[in-house]
């Protein structure tokens, strides 16, 4: 799916977003809140395309570069069509064009090279990037933001939410999809960790083949862990009908994360899927919120 065949993620957004992995968590909004979500999921959708598109790098520059320029267009009050899904949730919302702009950031460091055993930092800019600009975004639109905030002003309990929660995702996503992203040619897994464990080779066959590779993926999945339980505790703190869709997220995830744990990661890799029974317990536990 290209950005062209998407639209902005403008004329079908729910379609887009039924094949999130986050789309109950966006289908138990309110309306308002849930048609911004899948605005926002179709960008983001769209923009990672075109980073997984193994086509020229300068066409698939470009085509960020379409989506920079609408997303300064529909903040200069005119409207890309690329961008019309976005258009009333970003008025409404008070969505920040830094955080669109984080994200097409994110997607041009996977464009402009192949990404190998990145260090922590770069790791770390990489998920803030991919995934807490998208917590950024999102939390206003799951109401824990109240829409009278001022679009610069994000309250620092939700910047930190949103730090923490799309860390762990992101770590997660990390460590789900090793094989998927080898096939790409991009190995994600923070480099001090494989050099802690002795390995050195950072070629993505040769890491995912080495038998000490469970012990680097454990360093990821702590900090993961790590990250899940800072967010569950704001969480905790939060409004019932505000948390929802997060707490959702992270219930999903997490359990995602304990199974890899559980199954290791020493070929064949299975595929890890949420566990339904959390996920149906943290429905009916926010099911009246």
């Amino acid at each position: 799916m290209t950005a062209a065949d998407l639209s902005a993620g403008a004329d079908q957004p729910q379609a887009v977003a039924k094949k999130s992995n986050f789309y109950l968590a966006m289908r138990i909004l309110e309306p308002a809140s849930r048609d911004a979500m899948y605005a926002i999921y179709g960008f983001c959708r769209a923009v990672d395309d075109i980073a997984d598109d193994e086509g020229d790098p300068a066409e698939r520059r470009r085509r960020l570069d379409d989506w920079r320029n609408a997303i300064a267009d529909l903040y200069r009050g005119r409207i890309d069509p690329l961008c019309a899904a976005l258009a009333e949730p970003t008025r409404r919302f008070g969505l920040e064009r830094a955080d669109f702009e984080a994200v097409i950031d994110g997607m041009q460091m996977d464009v402009e090279e192949d990404i190998r055993a990145p260090d922590w930092a770069k790791l770390d800019l990489y998920c803030d990037r991919v995934a807490s600009a998208v917590g950024r975004l999102s939390l206003r639109a799951f109401g824990y933001v109240p829409e009278t905030t001022p679009a610069d002003a994000l309250p620092e309990d939700a910047k930190a939410l949103a730090h923490h929660l799309g860390r762990a995702l992101q770590l997660t996503n990390i460590l789900r999809d090793l094989d998927e992203d080898a096939a790409r040619g991009r190995l994600y897994l923070p480099r001090e960790a494989l050099q802690a464990v002795g390995i050195t080779d950072f070629s993505p066959a040769s890491v995912l083949a080495h038998p000490a590779l469970g012990q680097a993926c454990a360093e990821v999945a702590a900090r993961a862990r790590a990250h899940f339980e800072a967010s569950a505790k704001i969480i905790a703190k939060g409004p019932a009908g505000a948390v929802k869709a997060p707490a959702l997220m992270a219930a999903a995830y997490g359990s995602i994360l304990e199974r890899l744990l559980a199954r290791g990661f020493a070929p064949p890799r299975g595929r890890a899927g949420a566990s339904r029974v959390k996920v149906l317990f943290t429905l009916l536990r926010y099911a009246f919120a």
